[in-house]
């Protein structure tokens, strides 16, 4: 049935009633503590930092230079809304349409809807209360008591899972993580009989990645919302170290029934290493992937102005109404999918 025939609306109708509320929930939360909603534009020099992401690609066409000029729709708001902070935004919050290519399953789709929310000198515990308060209040708003995803649930009110990286993997994988930072063999030694596939060539944080997604995120977010903090710092290309410990970075993750929500960041504002992370990641893009994308020197030019310290978070709507409705497939609350 096609996407706009009546009955395929008909068929959704609840649950785009539910995302409306949802949203409008989302929007009252930020505006009640205070915060400023901003539009930044998505056509972007850099659309983000990730070199496993895939972004849409397009020419504009300007009629005074020589040469047309590339541009990419923003694969997150992430750069323009930190030059907001720069310029003294304290508090900032984002719904937009987001745009990743080569992505497509039941949580995925290549044009989906973000929210990102920055506070300028707070630090990353602030926005894991942010969290907190707003999937309670989004809850509250859609009158429901839990989230729901294919057989699990997951009580916002109740007291949430907070483990660091290492204690996960201690409880759910059986290993000490720690003493195996940046030394690939051991990593590959420990988890041989974790019965996950692994390749030669895998990397370290190929390593990591594999027993994160097949042995500890199906753990998280059962019964309560988990948050899963302190990662190593290869892994965390635009969160800072971690004062006490610069093996890790100030970055977290929000899981509810087994489904990452949301990744967040105490922020870099180094703009040296950020430009060292940026350079890195771009050489991994164009070794695994044959492209690279034009570092954003506005972005590191408004870091070596100052950026206050500051925590930021980037939230999936979409999938938090499919949390709250309970539905598996992302098409299913979508309006043109």
């Amino acid at each position: 049935m096609n996407w706009w025939h009546p009955e395929r609306f008909e068929q959704k109708r609840g649950n785009m009633e539910t995302r409306a509320k949802l949203v409008k929930a989302v929007r009252s939360f930020f505006d009640e503590q205070g915060f400023y909603e901003v539009e930044t534009p998505i056509l972007q020099v850099m659309p983000g930092a990730e070199p496993h992401l895939h972004a849409f690609k397009t020419e504009l066409l300007n009629p005074h230079r020589d040469r047309r000029q590339t541009r990419y729709l923003h694969t997150s708001p992430e750069f323009a809304m930190k030059k907001l902070l720069v310029a003294g935004w304290p508090k900032i919050y984002q719904i937009c349409h987001t745009f990743r290519n080569a992505e497509g399953s039941p949580q995925h789709n290549p044009e989906f809807t973000m929210i990102e929310w920055y506070r300028a000198h707070a630090d990353y515990r602030a926005i894991m209360d942010d969290c907190v308060g707003l999937l309670r209040a989004v809850a509250m708003a859609c009158n429901i008591t839990q989230y729901r995803y294919k057989n699990m649930t997951a009580d916002p009110f109740a007291n949430w899972e907070i483990l660091s990286v290492c204690e996960a993997f201690d409880k759910y994988a059986g290993f000490d993580l720690e003493p195996l930072l940046d030394n690939e063999s051991a990593l590959r030694t420990q988890i041989k009989n974790l019965d996950i596939h692994t390749a030669p060539d895998d990397t370290w944080d190929d390593l990591f990645m594999r027993v994160m997604g097949d042995i500890i995120e199906p753990h998280l977010g059962q019964g309560t919302p988990t948050i899963i903090y302190d990662y190593p710092v290869s892994l965390a290309a635009l969160s800072r170290p971690v004062p006490s410990d610069p093996r890790f970075a100030e970055r977290f993750e929000l899981y509810v029934c087994g489904m990452e929500l949301g990744n967040a960041f105490g922020e870099l504002t180094d703009p040296q290493i950020q430009r060292k992370r940026f350079e890195e990641d771009m050489a991994l893009k164009e070794k695994l992937y044959g492209e690279r994308w034009p570092l954003d020197e506005d972005f590191l030019a408004s870091l070596e102005h100052g950026m206050p310290e500051s925590g930021g978070i980037a939230l999936g709507i979409d999938r938090l109404v499919m949390l709250a409705t309970g539905v598996e497939n992302i098409k299913d609350i979508s309006w043109c999918n």
